[in-house]
C-alpha cells in the first residue's frame, strides 16, 4: 500500500528522501497536474540549490491575466468566480517573472496558445514533439517521479484511484514501468471534484508510492468557460459537418471550432433540410457532400474529450459502439458543467466512455487490425493558424521560431487519415484575422515554418468553403485554396502564384468565389441565428446573462479600436446616452462604469454604451 499524507510539504520530503536530490518529474498535460505536490517540490528546490528539479509537462493552465482596464473590469469577477480557488503553479509564476533558479528546469512539449511567446527560458526549453512521442522523451531523460491529480473511491473498504482526466501519457509510462523500462514513483493527489472514470486508468492503491489526500489540499478544478461561437467559426463548423459520413468515426481537436462542428452536426441530424440550405448559402457553388441524419451513428476516438462530445452522445449522433464503447479519449478539459455531468452520469452511461493512453487514440500501432476495423470512414478535424496556397499548414509556431502552442497530435491524425481506408484529415482555419487596416490573410503564398508539409495536404476548410487538396496538382491546389481565401486578399495571392509560375497567367477566380467577405457570411447565417439553430453558447455557459450581453459589445469595441476614426465615431455616439435601456445600465454597472469618476471612465462608459446600442440594433 502507498504511504498517505495530509500535507504537501511532508509528501515532498518523502519524495526527496526516497528518490534523491536529482528529481525528474513528469506532470500530466493540462488538468491532471498535482499542483500542491509540485509546488512543494519547487519550494524545496528554491530553498536548497543542491536539489536539481526538472519538470517535464505540457499545457500549463493559468488563470487569465487581463492586460487593459476594460478587460480587467469584465474578466476579473469571472476569474474570481471560476478560478478563485485554483492554486497557481509556482514554476509558471517564476517563468513569467524571470526568477527561475538555475537548479530548476521546466520543459514543455505543448504550450497554452500564445502563453509563452517571447519568454526566452520557456521557448529555449520547449521540445517539439508529437503527443505520442512525449512519453519516450520523458523516459529518456530519466523520469523518476510522476505527480498526478486523481479521483478516489472506496470499494469494499479498499481505496481505488482513477487517473481520470489524464490517462494520456501516464498509462504509456506505466506500461514501460511494468515492462522494466522505467523505475519512477507514481505520486497521487486526490481531488474530490475530479470524476472517477472507468477503464485502464482505474488503478489499485498498490500502483502508487504516495498519496496526498487532505481537504486542505483539495481545490476546484480549472474550468475554462465555454467561449461564444462567432459567425466565422459556425461557418467553418457547418462546412466540416458536411464532410462527416454516417457510420464513420470522429476526432475533434482543441478549440471553439469543435463546439461549432458539434452543433452543426446536431442541426444536420435533426433538421437535414435546414442544414443543407445553410451550407448552400455559405458556399453557393458547392453542395455539402453529406447532409442526412445519423442513422448508423458515429464512433468517437479523440485525444481530447470535451463537452461537445457529451452533446453528440445525447443527440444520438455518437452511438456506434466499438467493444461496447462510444468514445475513446486520452485527456479531458472543460467547464464546471462538464465535470459535473461526468460525476453525475450513471455507471452504465459512463462505462461507454473510456479514457485510454494517447498511443491508443493517436496511433494505429498496437492491435492495428482492430483499430482499422473500428475507425471506419474516419474524419480527423483539427485547427490551424495559417496555410499556404500550396497546402502546407502552420498550426504551432511562427517563422521567427517562436512557438505558439505545439504539434500535439495533429501530425498523428493527419498520418492516420492517409493510412486508413476512407479516412480524411480536415484542417480548419479562419481565412483572415483582424479588422479594418489590420486585417491579414491567414492563407499565404509561403511561410518559413510548417507543421504539416504540403505532401500531406488533404482537406482545408475556411468559413468560405472546402478545399479538397488530396492528390491534386500544385495548380489545382492553388486554385482550390484561392476559392476559400478572403476576397480582400485573393488578387494579391493569385498574382504571387502566377509570378512564381505555379498558376497559368490566364487563370481567373470563378465569380462565385469573389464575394468571400465576413459580411456575406454574417448575412447567410443571420436567419439561422435568429431561429435559434446556431446559438452563441450551444452547450451552456458559465457567463451570467449580463456578461453574455456584454461580450458582443466588447468584441465590437475591440474591432473598432483598430481604426481611430471608427473608435471616435463610436465614442461620439455614446456621449449622448440616448436609447439607454435598463439592460444597458446593468451592463455598465457590471463594469463599474455606472458612476464614472474620471475622464477615462466617462470615455469608457460612452464607448461601451454605444457598442451595446449598436449590437442591439444589429
Amino acid at each position: 500500500m502507498p504511504k498517505f499524507f495530509s500535507e504537501a510539504d511532508t509528501i515532498a520530503e518523502e519524495i526527496i528522501r526516497d528518490v534523491g536530490p536529482n528529481l525528474v518529474v513528469g506532470l500530466p498535460l493540462g488538468l491532471g497536474k498535482a499542483n500542491h505536490v509540485i509546488n512543494a517540490l519547487f519550494a524545496r528546490a528554491v530553498a536548497d540549490r543542491s536539489i536539481r528539479l526538472t519538470i517535464f509537462t505540457a499545457l500549463t493552465l493559468e488563470k487569465p491575466r487581463p492586460r487593459v482596464d476594460l478587460e480587467r473590469r469584465f474578466i476579473a469577477p469571472v476569474i474570481d468566480r471560476l478560478f478563485g480557488g485554483y492554486p497557481d503553479l509556482a514554476y509558471a509564476r517564476a517563468l513569467h517573472a524571470g526568477t527561475l533558479p538555475p537548479n530548476i528546469e521546466v520543459i514543455e512539449f505543448f504550450f497554452l496558445a500564445g502563453q509563452w511567446i517571447h519568454n526566452a527560458p520557456a521557448q529555449q526549453r520547449y521540445i517539439s514533439a508529437n503527443y505520442t512521442h512525449a512519453s519516450s522523451y520523458l523516459l529518456a531523460r530519466g523520469l523518476n517521479v510522476v505527480a498526478q491529480l486523481v479521483a478516489k473511491k472506496v470499494v469494499d473498504g479498499v481505496p481505488r484511484y482513477s487517473l481520470s482526466c489524464n490517462t494520456d501519457t501516464t498509462l504509456d509510462v506505466l506500461r514501460a514501468r511494468r515492462e522494466g523500462h522505467a523505475a519512477f514513483k507514481l505520486i497521487a493527489q486526490v481531488n474530490t471534484e475530479l470524476p472517477f472514470m472507468p477503464g485502464e486508468g482505474d488503478l489499485a492503491a498498490e500502483e502508487f508510492h504516495a498519496v496526498l489526500d487532505s481537504s486542505d489540499c483539495d481545490f476546484p478544478l480549472f474550468a475554462p468557460p465555454s467561449e461564444p461561437i462567432s459567425d466565422t467559426k459556425y461557418a467553418i463548423g457547418l462546412h466540416a459537418a458536411g464532410l462527416v459520413r454516417d457510420g464513420g468515426s470522429l476526432q475533434i481537436g482543441i478549440g471553439q471550432v469543435g463546439d461549432a462542428l458539434a452543433q452543426s452536426l446536431i442541426v444536420r441530424h435533426r433538421q437535414p433540410e435546414a442544414f443543407r440550405g445553410l451550407v448552400e448559402k455559405l458556399s453557393p457553388e458547392l453542395s455539402p457532400r453529406e447532409t442526412g441524419a445519423f442513422t448508423d451513428g458515429l464512433y468517437g476516438v479523440s485525444e481530447m474529450f470535451f463537452e461537445a462530445f457529451l452533446a453528440l452522445i445525447e443527440a444520438g449522433i455518437i452511438n456506434r459502439e466499438v467493444d461496447g464503447v462510444l468514445l475513446h479519449a486520452a485527456f479531458f478539459l472543460g467547464p464546471k458543467s462538464f465535470y459535473r455531468a461526468l460525476r453525475e452520469m450513471s455507471s452504465n452511461d459512463l462505462d461507454k466512455i473510456r479514457m485510454t493512453p494517447v498511443s491508443f487514440t493517436n496511433e494505429l500501432y498496437g492491435d492495428e487490425a482492430a483499430k482499422r476495423r473500428a475507425r471506419v470512414d474516419a474524419r480527423f478535424v483539427n485547427n490551424a493558424m495559417m496555410a499556404t496556397l500550396m497546402g502546407a499548414v502552420i498550426s504551432d509556431g511562427l517563422d521567427s521560431g517562436q512557438v505558439v502552442s505545439g504539434a500535439g497530435g495533429q501530425y498523428n491524425f493527419v498520418a492516420q487519415a492517409f493510412a486508413l481506408d476512407g479516412a480524411r484529415s480536415i484542417l480548419t482555419l479562419e481565412a483572415a484575422r483582424g479588422t479594418g487596416r489590420k486585417a491579414t490573410s491567414n492563407i499565404l503564398w509561403s511561410y518559413a515554418h510548417q507543421t504539416i508539409p504540403r505532401h500531406l495536404r488533404d482537406i482545408i476548410v475556411t468559413e468560405y468553403g472546402v478545399a479538397d487538396l488530396r492528390g491534386k496538382s500544385d495548380a489545382e491546389v492553388i486554385a482550390a485554396m484561392l476559392s476559400v481565401a478572403d476576397s480582400r486578399f485573393q488578387g494579391m495571392l493569385m498574382t504571387q502564384a502566377k509570378d512564381a509560375g505555379k498558376l497559368p497567367r490566364g487563370y481567373e477566380i470563378p465569380a462565385a468565389y469573389r464575394d468571400n467577405t465576413p459580411e456575406r457570411i454574417a448575412a447567410a447565417l443571420r436567419p439561422a441565428r435568429d431561429a435559434g439553430l446556431l446559438p452563441t453558447f450551444p452547450f451552456g455557459t458559465d457567463f451570467t446573462d449580463v456578461e453574455q450581453r456584454l461580450i458582443p459589445a466588447l468584441k465590437l469595441l475591440r474591432e473598432a479600436s483598430a481604426s481611430p476614426l471608427a473608435l471616435a465615431e463610436l465614442g461620439w455616439q455614446g456621449l449622448s446616452g440616448r436609447g439607454m435601456t435598463r439592460d444597458d445600465q446593468d451592463c455598465l454597472a457590471r463594469l463599474g462604469l455606472d458612476r464614472p469618476k474620471t475622464f477615462g471612465e466617462r470615455a469608457m462608459r460612452a464607448l461601451v454604451g454605444a457598442a451595446l446600442r449598436r449590437v442591439r440594433a444589429a
